[in-house]
C-alpha cells in the first residue's frame, strides 16, 4: 500500500483565536475545542485538518521553531461567487484578522483575496468570475 494523503496540520499559538478564524470560513468547529490542545475536523471528501497547540507540539518536538518569512503553503476556500469573497473578506478584516491582498478579479479567470490566520498562515478566497 502507498502512502495516502491524509490530514493537514496547522501549529497555533492561540487556539480559540485560530478555531474562531476558521469557524468563520464555516467549518463547523464545537466550541469546547477552544481549550484542547490538539483539534481535528474531518471535511467533506475525508481529508482532516487538524490544529496543534505549540506547546503541546514542544512536549514531544521540543527544538522545533515557528517559520519566519511568507508562507510557502496556503489553504484556498472556494466561495459561491464574487461578492461571497467579498463579504467573507470583510467580515474577517473587520474582526481583526489579517487580510494581505483585498479582493480583486484575477487575470485567471476568479475573483480573489487573500488572508493571513492568527499565526501568519495563507488563506486563500476565490470564486469565478463567470457564474456560467
Amino acid at each position: 500500500m502507498a502512502p495516502r494523503f491524509d490530514l493537514i496540520g496547522i501549529a497555533v499559538t492561540d487556539m480559540a483565536r485560530s478555531l474562531d478564524f476558521y469557524r468563520r470560513l464555516g467549518l463547523d468547529i464545537p466550541a469546547e475545542a477552544d481549550s484542547e490542545a490538539h483539534v481535528e475536523l474531518t471535511l467533506p471528501g475525508g481529508l482532516r485538518l487538524a490544529w496543534d497547540d505549540v506547546a503541546m507540539i514542544r512536549t514531544f518536538h521540543p527544538h522545533w521553531t515557528a517559520p519566519t518569512g511568507s508562507p510557502r503553503t496556503g489553504l484556498a476556500f472556494r466561495c459561491a461567487d464574487p461578492a461571497e469573497v467579498d463579504r467573507t473578506w470583510t467580515e474577517l478584516t473587520v474582526a481583526g484578522f489579517h487580510g494581505e491582498l483585498p479582493p480583486w478579479d484575477a487575470f485567471w479567470g476568479q475573483r480573489y483575496a487573500v488572508l493571513h490566520d492568527p499565526d501568519g498562515n495563507g488563506v486563500d478566497l476565490y470564486a469565478p468570475l463567470d457564474a456560467g
